[in-house]
């Protein structure tokens, strides 16, 4: 083989070569990416904290919950908005309706309905971060992904302190346990006394009067505090407490469940 050719096929070994290391770098940087940020066309708002892409995917925001608009009953849900429910939705459709956004994945990036969890942005914005800033939801931690759960809570106080949106409501003030049944889906602040405790491997129940009860789940162990946990009986009974949620039903009995440290207060 003579020199020529030997030198033109080692420029062509060297250039594929180069050629594919440029494209297992570029695709290693793709795929890196879409395990982090993506950007997508959002086609439908669903509620305060859900919207459906132009692909036919549903995204939960991440850290926050709204309240709901639909509520399940028996095999199906029906149309039944809780206060400031339709309030969530349509300021969360001002922010990205028929907007291009991208999407920040954090460690789990599907619930169990095989929806996606993202942090969603638009304008350079957290929408997750604004649905809490100005009132419209809760913070709603769930582990593992807590990336920005202290932004979501020092948002939360600003809005608490404004008393904007939902806020608003537990202005018109504290009811006894006695009155929950009567505000159930309704966000208040309830007075009540911790009778006694119950805990599990999946929750921990705080009995208090009138059959009202304060529910943490596992995966929300974590905002109480250590001892509460290892003995729950002595943290807690006896105690007159104050707490805030949106009261629920569950078994013909009324209850709000704890997601941050905040919405509990013991008050002796």
């Amino acid at each position: 083989m003579s020199k020529i050719k030997r030198i033109f096929l080692v420029t062509i070994v060297i250039s594929l070569a180069i050629g594919g290391l440029f494209f297992i770098v570029r695709q290693a940087k793709e795929v890196h990416l879409g395990t982090k940020f993506q950007d997508y066309y959002v086609s439908k708002v669903i509620d305060g904290d859900t919207i459906q892409l132009s692909n036919n995917e549903k995204v939960r925001y991440i850290g926050i919950d709204t309240p709901e608009i639909r509520k399940r009953k028996g095999p199906g849900w029906v149309y039944e908005p809780m206060p400031y429910g339709l309030e969530a939705k349509d300021f969360n459709k001002r922010l990205v309706e028929g907007k291009r956004v991208r999407l920040e994945f954090d460690v789990q990036k599907r619930d169990k309905y095989n929806r996606l969890l993202a942090y969603v942005y638009v304008d350079g914005k957290m929408v997750n971060l604004e649905m809490v800033r100005e009132g419209y939801a809760m913070i709603y931690t769930y582990p593992p992904n807590v990336k920005y759960a202290d932004m979501f809570l020092e948002a939360q106080r600003e809005a608490r302190t404004k008393k904007k949106g939902l806020w608003a409501e537990l202005d018109k003030g504290v009811i006894s346990s006695s009155e929950a049944r009567k505000y159930i889906g309704h966000m208040k602040i309830v007075e009540t006394k911790v009778y006694n405790t119950f805990i599990s491997n999946k929750l921990l129940i705080l009995n208090c009067r009138d059959n009202f009860k304060v529910v943490v789940f596992r995966k929300d162990f974590s905002i109480l505090p250590k001892e509460a946990i290892r003995s729950p009986d002595t943290y807690f009974r006896h105690k007159d407490i104050r707490v805030y949620g949106v009261i629920k039903e569950y078994k013909n009995s009324p209850e709000i469940i704890l997601h941050n440290q905040f919405q509990l207060e013991i008050l002796d």
